[in-house]
Order: structure tokens, then C-alpha cells, then sequence
């Protein structure tokens, strides 16, 4: 959807673009031990890196990195959820990435994809279970 928004010295086409998420998002850093599988779609030797996640959901996650994920790069996440006692894992595709720092500081927005039904299950209940408290407070 678009409109146009006009004053009397500028004319601005703002695109208002839908959310495309179907999923509840969790706004919490975790911990993550990430292992590149394929580089931007080419595969390579794996290469563990240790980050964390700044938000999370059933379906994906945005990610903090220090090194440069092309995207189409397939990861496995070991995810370390704040109140949860055990390690869920993901695989994830790179959608988009953003720098953050030149050369320092990346964010990464990570599809899951090839998941296991039973993680994508834990990662859901928690995201609601974390919600449910929020509110609760």
C-alpha cells in the first residue's frame, strides 16, 4: 500500500510496507553459539563464532555478529534462552544483514528453516511463556 503526503513545498510517495511475520517476537538477548555451514550459499569448512540473539521467535531471530554473513548463509544455532535450563538448536538462512560498526559490528536477520518440529515447539512456548510474564508485572 502507498499514499501520498503532500505540503506545500514537498510532495513524499511513503510505501507502507505489511508485516510479514506470523509468529510472536521476543524482544530478550541469548546467547548463541553459531556454526557457518554454507557462506553465502557456497559451502564451506565450518566456522563457530559466539554471539547472541537480540530477539526471538518461532520462526526466526535477529542475530549480533562480528563477522560478515552474507545473505543466503546457512547457520546452526545453539541457543542459550535466558530462564530455560537446556540448549535448543536451529537451522537458520541469512534474509538480510545490516552493519552496525564498519567492519566490527553486524546484525543479521535468520530464518529457521530444516528445524526440528520440537524446537520450533520450545522456542514457541517460551516466547509466550516470557510474554505471559511481561504482562504480568
Amino acid at each position: 500500500m502507498s499514499m501520498v503526503l503532500e505540503t506545500r513545498k514537498l510532495r513524499v510517495k511513503v510505501i507502507i510496507m505489511d508485516e510479514k511475520r506470523n509468529t510472536k517476537r521476543l524482544q530478550e538477548e541469548s546467547e548463541c553459539t553459531i556454526t557457518i555451514i554454507s557462506f553465502g550459499g557456497k559451502p564451506t569448512k565450518e566456522k563457530v563464532i559466539y554471539n547472541y540473539s537480540k530477539d526471538i521467535s518461532a520462526s526466526g531471530a535477529r542475530i549480533h555478529a562480528n563477522i560478515f554473513l552474507p545473505v543466503d548463509t546457512i547457520l546452526k544455532m545453539d541457543i542459550k534462552l535466558k530462564n530455560l535450563k537446556q540448549m535448543i538448536t536451529a537451522m537458520g538462512k541469512v534474509k538480510w544483514i545490516k552493519i552496525v560498526c564498519d567492519d566490527e559490528s553486524y546484525e543479521a536477520g535468520v530464518e529457521f528453516v530444516h528445524t526440528p518440529a520440537e524446537a520450533i515447539r520450545k522456542l514457541a512456548d517460551y516466547v509466550s511463556w516470557r510474554q505471559d510474564k511481561k504482562r504480568l508485572k
